[in-house]
């Protein structure tokens, strides 16, 4: 390496050393301003500090609040048995029926053909 490229290489470095040092600036701490005294403060915090966690959620949310049905209990036990003898109790509205069975009007043997035919990537017939 010649003295030339080294003493080049050897000033960029320092330009960028130069700039990086320049690039931030502090401005000290930031005094703190408030119009809420102290004592405000405090009995704000032990307000906080005896209410329940508004951020908590599944387990930690406490006692769950308990929602007031008009449903009676024979009626609810009533429609789960009526859905438990069901086709398929799981299903809503217009599928809750058995699906049925569709006939393909193709014989058997075409079908296979067409299936060895795409397997081989032969062109399909139409």
């Amino acid at each position: 390496m010649t003295a030339s490229k080294l003493l080049s290489a050897i000033s960029i470095a320092l330009l960028a050393a130069a700039g990086a040092a320049h690039a931030e600036s502090y401005d000290g701490v930031h005094q703190l301003t408030s119009a809420t005294s102290r004592a405000d403060v405090a009995s704000q915090a032990v307000v906080a500090a005896r209410s329940g966690n508004p951020y908590a959620d599944g387990a930690n949310q406490g006692p769950v609040q308990l929602i007031a049905s008009t449903t009676s209990r024979a009626a609810v036990r009533a429609e789960a048995v009526a859905a438990a003898h069901s086709e398929n109790p799981y299903a809503e509205g217009v599928t809750s029926r058995v699906a049925p069975v569709l006939a393909s009007g193709l014989d058997r043997s075409t079908v296979r053909a067409a299936a060895r035919a795409a397997a081989r990537g032969d062109a399909l017939p139409l």
